[in-house]
């Protein structure tokens, strides 16, 4: 399994030292890639309708792409990866053009991932329709891989036109791998689960994406999805093995003690990569989230 950590944006701060600082430390002490991902506007619970979403304004969020066009700079091996950008509350053709500056500036080591997102207040805030965001994705990642490889593209959807028109430069990757996250909900009924329902993000990630984010934890429960979702990728004609897998462990939910369990089981289900979430953990300093993450490594290692 490739190794992998989040970036603890919520709680780094804005210093651009600490920020380079952390990319360097993972780059020396072996991680494989670091992921990012995206809010641009937070609420303020005092709003009209009230506000009961996990984040607020109050939170910090870095915008990755800039972020990335920074650490580009500082880092020669490390993958950097966005784990969400929430892609239909953005305009595809800027994502396009970004995510093409990001890939060269890193000499092919970026990977895109997407999500649909559910903060209504950031889409209507940026102008976007969030009943749409599904299928209006799907036509998103359509054009993405055109505008990637096709110097002239002319396409006409039910969201974007498109006439004869292209970015330049293009990336590196042609096209840069598209993951995608989200997909599973635990909270179906045992009778939806024997009939085999599955939600449409799930069977979107399994059809189009190069590889899955996905949250779903350890055990029983969390193997049923992986496995769903593996046939769901055969039934769309593709390979398993050739599509990505990244499992998360979460230390703000599990301690060190137990994070070998959760890589074996990573392991045994599969995954390609693997990821620790260090925020929420209520590590102090910059400091603390390194050294966990350097605990983590070694345990990975010494898997």
């Amino acid at each position: 399994m490739r190794l992998g950590a989040v970036f603890p944006q919520l709680e780094i701060g804005t210093d651009p030292a600490d920020l380079a600082r952390y990319a360097r430390e993972l780059e020396r002490m072996g991680f494989d890639h670091m992921v990012v991902y995206d809010h641009v506007l937070g609420a303020h619970p005092d709003r009209p309708g009230g506000w009961t979403g996990p984040y607020t304004h109050a939170s910090l969020f870095h915008e990755p792409f800039v972020l990335y066009g920074y650490l580009a700079a500082i880092v020669t091996r490390l993958e950097l990866a966005t784990a969400v950008i929430i892609l239909p509350q953005r305009q595809t053709a800027l994502v396009a053009k970004q995510a093409a500056e990001v890939d060269i500036l890193v000499k092919g080591r970026f990977r895109l991932g997407v999500g649909v997102g559910w903060n209504e207040v950031e889409y209507e805030g940026l102008g976007e329709d969030v009943r749409t965001r599904g299928r209006r994705i799907e036509e998103q990642i359509a054009l993405l891989r055109r505008l990637w490889t096709e110097p002239v593209v002319d396409f006409t959807g039910r969201w974007h036109r498109i006439p004869r028109a292209g970015i330049n430069p293009l990336p590196v990757q042609r096209p840069i791998p598209i993951w995608m996250g989200g997909g599973y909900k635990s909270n179906l009924s045992s009778s939806e689960r024997a009939q085999g329902v599955v939600e449409p993000a799930l069977r979107r990630i399994a059809t189009l994406a190069d590889g899955w984010f996905t949250h779903v934890q350890p055990g029983d429960e969390g193997a049923a999805a992986i496995a769903r979702w593996r046939e769901l990728v055969r039934e769309a004609g593709r390979d398993p093995r050739s599509v990505g897998l990244e499992g998360r462990v979460n230390a703000f939910r599990v301690g060190p003690e137990e994070w070998p369990r959760e890589i074996e089981w990573w392991r045994r289900v599969e995954a390609t990569h693997i990821e620790l979430n260090t925020m929420n953990a209520k590590y102090g300093s910059l400091d603390e989230h390194l050294d966990a993450l350097r605990r983590f490594a070694g345990m990975v290692r010494a898997g």
